[in-house]
């Protein structure tokens, strides 16, 4: 009679591992999905990202350069060396800044897989004892 018990013990032991190891791998194959989603979403997002800015970049750019030689020129005969000196000063000043703030926010980091961390860490404090 014992020996019936301690088998029941033992098959009811082995049931619940196996349930528990089948929820820990639904649970990381539910992450891994949610990882690949926010993966191809950040990596769109970025892309369109980076493409807008560029195209603003170079739109931005040629008009700056438009606007300080027409400035420059309608300036030519009385201070032409001030309007160049200005616009240069504009250019390289506002290049330094706008590099400054773009590095600064480099050294910060870009947070990606936001919600996969957060639900990682979720499932890790509902797991401790």
């Amino acid at each position: 009679m014992g020996g019936a018990t301690v088998t029941a013990g033992v098959e009811s032991t082995a049931t619940r591992l196996r349930q528990l190891l089948a929820d820990a791998a639904e649970l990381v194959q539910v992450r891994l999905e949610l990882l690949s989603l926010e993966a191809r979403e950040d990596i769109g997002q970025l892309l369109t990202l980076g493409v807008q800015a560029a195209l603003a970049v170079v739109l931005l750019s040629f008009g700056l350069i438009f606007l300080a030689l027409f400035l420059t020129v309608m300036l030519w005969d009385s201070q032409r060396l001030l309007a160049l000196g200005i616009f240069s000063t504009a250019f390289l000043g506002g290049g330094v800044v706008l590099a400054l703030l773009a590095w600064q926010r480099l050294r910060r980091g870009l947070r990606l897989f936001r919600a996969s961390i957060q639900e990682l860490r979720a499932d890790r404090e509902r797991l401790r004892p």
